[in-house]
């Protein structure tokens, strides 16, 4: 399997960037001639960025007599009505989005590529890869998320086990009720938050090619497939019964917050809820169960920009010299907490051990596919899983699934 992760955050690397507005980019810039200042930009954002999006157009108005609008809109809503707006020309010029709908974009030809030149290098690498189809980079990319191991240092301590079996065996000789709890969803299935698991065994969703992009080649068959498969199915009711279909979301994280469980996989968004009862944690990458390193999905948040905007050289300027700032990118992450993608803040935040962990999970992971193909992965994935945890022949049903997904994508 092909991993491409996060750079390590280099503190060396503040001195490449430039603060405010100042023109360190390749990329154009309207403001010196090369695009058509005095022009108007429409930016759809949500209520939380929203604050922090106004002080860099407040700025870009003032330096370029450009006219800035923010639409504020419900994040749910704008995936959609972009795609329906832009061929019409009443969408923006500009759209905040997730990584994961890039390939519905592309194949509706509602996004152009944009060129970060310079900043490009400020950026987490498997963030501008998430961001990235086929070669082309189509957003700026400016936030991360991804699941984590989440320990009880009560029980435990603060040691990363390497590997499953190590977190296992020091549970277990801590005494825990249960050495581990991960969602599955119930009976719906979860393999999003099993899919470290599944990548330390080599056995990705789909093939990546040499520039990051993925392919619509499955990559979970052959004997990696196979293996993790096995591991599932011994884990689950005919096994350990350490991996069960009776944990949701819900119950996943109460089996922590009360102390029975040592380990969880979860993501940021889950700390106020597995630290309610004043259980204290740390946050650790996901260990090995196949003994290649824990690839966890690396979800994205960035800015597109629309395909039909008549105002293209200016969307670019703004995101590239406003918006991919110092003081922009932390005014995104103060108005909204989430990873950074930014390397000098992603280093900043780092103080935060919970942030640390987070950010070391992610420097570990893979961007989740955008392809279109991945719409028809989830049913049919998630169902192979709770399958084999609830006893079904492991290499059979895991078999099955490749090739009905397989027949699914053509």
């Amino acid at each position: 399997m092909r991993k491409m992760g996060i750079g390590v955050v280099a503190l060396a690397s503040a001195a490449l960037l430039l603060s405010g507005c100042s023109g360190g980019s390749a990329a154009p810039d309207a403001t010196d001639g090369g695009g058509d200042a005095g022009g108007e930009l429409v930016i759809w954002t949500d209520e939380n960025r929203k604050p922090a999006i106004e002080a860099a157009a407040a700025a870009f108005e003032d330096e370029t007599g450009t006219k800035v609008t923010l639409v504020q809109k419900n994040f749910e809503d704008m995936r959609a009505d972009f795609i329906a707006q832009v061929p019409t020309g009443e969408g923006p010029d500009i759209t905040i989005g997730a990584h994961d709908w890039l390939g519905a974009f592309v194949a509706a030809g509602v996004v152009d590529t944009i060129d970060l030149g310079d900043k490009a290098d400020s950026i987490e690498q498997v963030a501008v890869e998430a961001m990235t189809y086929d070669g082309q980079l189509y957003a700026l990319p400016y936030a991360l998320e991804a699941v984590a191991l989440v320990q009880n240092t009560d029980l435990v301590g603060q040691d990363a086990p390497a590997t499953w079996d190590d977190a296992i065996t020091a549970a277990t000789t801590a005494g825990a009720a249960r050495p581990i709890v991960i969602n599955t969803g119930g009976q719906t299935g979860d393999a999003y938050t099993m899919y470290g698991f599944q990548t330390s065994f080599g056995a990705p969703v789909f093939v990546q090619d040499d520039s990051g992009s993925y392919t619509s080649e499955v990559g979970m068959g052959g004997a990696a497939g196979d293996a993790f498969a096995t591991w599932l199915g011994a884990n689950g009711s005919a096994g350990t019964g350490i991996i069960s279909t009776t944990v949701d979301y819900d119950t996943n994280n109460e089996l922590f917050a009360s102390g029975q469980a040592a380990y969880t996989v979860q993501g940021p968004w889950a700390i106020e809820a597995l630290t309610a009862d004043g259980v204290n944690i740390k946050v650790n990458p996901i260990p090995s169960a196949g003994g290649e390193t824990a690839a966890p999905f690396v979800g994205v948040q960035g800015f597109y920009v629309s395909s039909e905007s008549a105002n293209a050289l200016l969307a670019q300027d703004f995101l590239v010299n406003y918006i991919a700032t110092d003081d922009a990118q932390k005014a995104l992450y103060e108005a909204d907490p989430r990873i950074p993608a930014w390397k000098t803040l992603a280093e900043e935040v780092s103080s935060d051990p919970v942030i640390a962990g987070f950010i070391a999970s992610a420097q570990n992971g893979v961007p989740q596919p955008s392809i279109p193909e991945m719409g028809s992965v989830w049913d049919l994935w998630n169902a192979a899983q709770v399958q084999i945890i609830g006893g079904a022949d492991p290499v059979a049903t895991w078999n099955t699934m490749v090739a009905d997904l397989q027949a699914a994508i053509g």
